[in-house]
């Protein structure tokens, strides 16, 4: 069995202690495992799993899980050395995996997914990027290294679903970053707060400069004007994101198109809530309300009949 284990859980005991790492190599445990992992972990899981077909819902665990599971190491280790450390072991977990010798219980079921679905190795390992930058990188100069940041830890989400379904196509495929991008850029904007106090700032020094904001403003109780403005500006930055991304949702694989349509909305949903708040997202954090999410749900659950159904797009 591999070495790389889960990290002291900080965040949520309860979810850890429903998805124990198991000590069997067979396949079917480790595909059980990865569902609670992915079940325990995300509370929209369940529901993006049912808008798309059966035969794709492992999958979603499996690619899940290993993110999930790096994004732990990185985040929950007790120093930047020792997320480093446990990154490089998962790194070699990776390589291991597409070299056909899984150990680890994740691996054991994504090696599942990639025989069956020809996935490469290029999104995994920009994920591991990311993951490992934010260990050495906590500021961005500007908007040009922030989306070099997103192209790494956002966008080959987007891809390796693509990529479940046999999409290779590059329009698709720059349609989906920028939906990728725009959810990561609304998700820096909503949680700037509990980034600062990880030691980390996302806003681009040069936005931050030309608004006249210093990092002691991020730090006080309410956003003044100058905050505000900045984030108005990059809530729309993040809008155009989701603008250039939003034809994907009719010209995606089928079977893809109602989980696409229910994140786009709930990225535009999330950006909304934000200039609701006055642009203000250190009184508290911007979220999209039950009722508000029971109206996506459904209305991406709708547009998954449709697809079953082969009705219009």
């Amino acid at each position: 069995m591999a070495a790389v284990s889960l990290p002291a859980a900080r965040r949520d005991p309860v979810a850890w202690e429903l998805a124990r790492v198991p000590t069997s190599a067979d396949p079917e445990v480790a595909r059980r495992f990865c569902r609670a992992v992915a079940a325990a972990h995300y509370e929209n899981f369940t529901v993006a799993s049912l808008l798309v077909p059966r035969r794709l819902r492992q999958h979603l665990a499996n690619v899940y899980t290993f993110a999930r599971w790096a994004d732990d190491l990185a985040d929950e280790s007790a120093t930047p050395a020792a997320a480093a450390a446990a990154l490089a072991d998962w790194r070699r977990e990776l390589t291991a995996c597409f070299a056909g010798r899984p150990a680890h219980p994740v691996f054991i079921a994504l090696a599942d997914t990639i025989t069956e679905t020809g996935l490469t190795i290029d999104p995994f390992a920009d994920l591991l990027d990311a993951f490992e930058q934010d260990q050495r990188k906590p500021r961005y100069a500007s908007r040009t290294e922030l989306l070099d940041y997103c192209r790494r830890s956002a966008d080959p989400v987007g891809r390796i679903v693509l990529a479940l379904e046999g999409c290779r196509d590059p329009d698709l495929i720059r349609m989906s970053d920028s939906i990728c991008t725009g959810l990561q850029l609304v998700n820096f904007w909503q949680d700037i707060t509990r980034d600062r106090l990880a030691g980390r700032i996302y806003l681009p020094a040069d936005d931050m400069k030309r608004h006249h904001v210093d990092e002691e403003m991020l730090a006080t109780a309410v956003a003044g004007p100058p905050l505000r403005a900045l984030l108005a500006d990059e809530v729309s930055w993040a809008r155009e994101h989701f603008t250039a991304g939003a034809p994907l949702v009719t010209a995606a694989p089928r079977v893809l198109r109602p989980a696409i349509s229910l994140f786009l909305a709930g990225g535009r949903a999330v950006a909304d809530a934000i200039e609701a708040a006055g642009f203000d997202t250190l009184v508290r954090r911007p979220t999209v309300g039950r009722l508000a999410k029971l109206r996506l749900v459904a209305g991406a659950g709708w547009a998954a009949a449709v697809s079953r159904l082969g009705g219009p797009a």
